[in-house]
């Protein structure tokens, strides 16, 4: 499976997924709770935000009106900003499509759709706390395993990706990014794990494809369990349940390190991280390039760059963004590697749709 294959089965189904999230996630909900946001002046440019909202605004520090307002400020006198509600991604991801908002914020794997799908395209991102717009996906291991052994050796007749068949995999959970989107579409793409499964264009044969590859004991945790997560599947990887951790490369010191160190954790010279499988982006802001012309994205990327600048504006980073910066780029380069790796995922389709 290619992106061309995702591609063509997401166009002919979109007039009816994204009818459906309407009638489902956005239209009901927006019957339900309409908010009492400020439309843009007249006489104004209008930049419209589409904003998955709450029901419940009480709180100063979740209200995306704050950001609405900032960002006027920041792009000067001629310019006002509205929120333009929605309960989800898929009308936020209409709302841009169709120009009844300019921008929206969604996760990454949103993104790639809008991308692959809409042609929609990505003109800032978030920063992670290192201050990358991305974290890479990859398998930790410990340090007397064969799999470190031949990573750590360089042995070019030895490889570790091979190595993983048949060993016991620690996944976040169903359907994660680097848990298992990410890792599974690397082995499937370079032809080391091999699809099964009844259906292969269903998203129920990855299951069959992870424990066709690696044990059928493999973790792969349905909502909350002890080894669910990067903290779950780190443990299960050093408490000797698993044989590999499929988490980010982060991991260790968010959990290992310090006093806060959990007590199931191996010392650092006891792992070995593989290298990555592929990097899963930050959230961007996607926009529509048929309707925002090249001076409006430029005042836009100034403005969320420069929300970081004053006190006020960080607070509303974090409190609506859940970052500390957003920077320039596109779709091309943040998104690319994540395509490329998820689109050899079997039953994809489903899943995105």
């Amino acid at each position: 499976m290619n992106v061309d294959d995702v591609t063509s089965w997401a166009q002919a189904n979109k007039a009816i997924s994204i009818s459906i999230l309407l009638l489902l996630g956005g239209g009901f909900y927006l019957l339900m709770y309409e908010p009492d946001y400020d439309s843009c002046e007249e006489g104004k440019n209008c930049l419209t935000i589409a904003y998955q909202v709450q029901e419940d605004y009480q709180v100063w520090d979740s209200n995306p009106q704050h950001l609405a307002d900032k960002m006027s400020i920041l792009m000067g006198d001629d310019w006002d900003v509205e929120i333009y509600p929605v309960s989800d991604s898929g009308p936020l991801i209409e709302a841009i499509d169709k120009g009844n908002a300019d921008i929206g914020f969604v996760d990454g794997a949103a993104a790639w759709l809008a991308w692959e799908v809409y042609d929609l395209d990505v003109l800032a991102a978030e920063t992670k706390s290192d201050g990358r717009t991305y974290y890479n996906a990859a398998a930790w291991v410990r340090a007397d395993s064969d799999m470190a052994a031949a990573y750590l050796d360089d042995d070019p007749d030895t490889d570790p990706f091979a190595l993983m068949e048949g060993k016991r995999s620690c996944h976040t959970g169903w359907l994660k990014s680097a848990g298992m989107l990410i890792p599974m579409g690397y082995l499937i793409g370079n032809g080391y794990a091999e699809v099964k499964g009844d259906d292969p264009t269903h998203i129920d044969s990855l299951e069959a494809t992870v424990h066709g590859f690696f044990s059928e004991d493999s973790s792969i945790p349905r909502g909350s369990t002890p080894y669910s997560s990067y903290k779950g599947a780190m443990r299960c990887m050093m408490d000797g349940t698993g044989d590999i951790a499929l988490v980010k490369d982060t991991v260790y010191d968010t959990y290992c390190t310090g006093d806060d160190a959990y007590e199931w954790c191996l010392d650092r010279d006891e792992v070995v991280m593989l290298e990555p499988f592929g990097q899963a982006p930050s959230h961007p802001a996607l926009y529509n390039p048929d309707n925002m012309d090249a001076d409006t994205i430029v005042a836009v990327q100034n403005a969320l760059a420069a929300l970081n600048d004053d006190s006020e504006g960080s607070e509303i980073l974090w409190d609506l963004l859940y970052t500390n910066d957003m920077v320039p780029t596109n779709a091309e380069n943040h998104l690319g590697t994540y395509g490329a790796a998820v689109s050899n995922v079997p039953g994809i389709q489903a899943y995105f749709g």
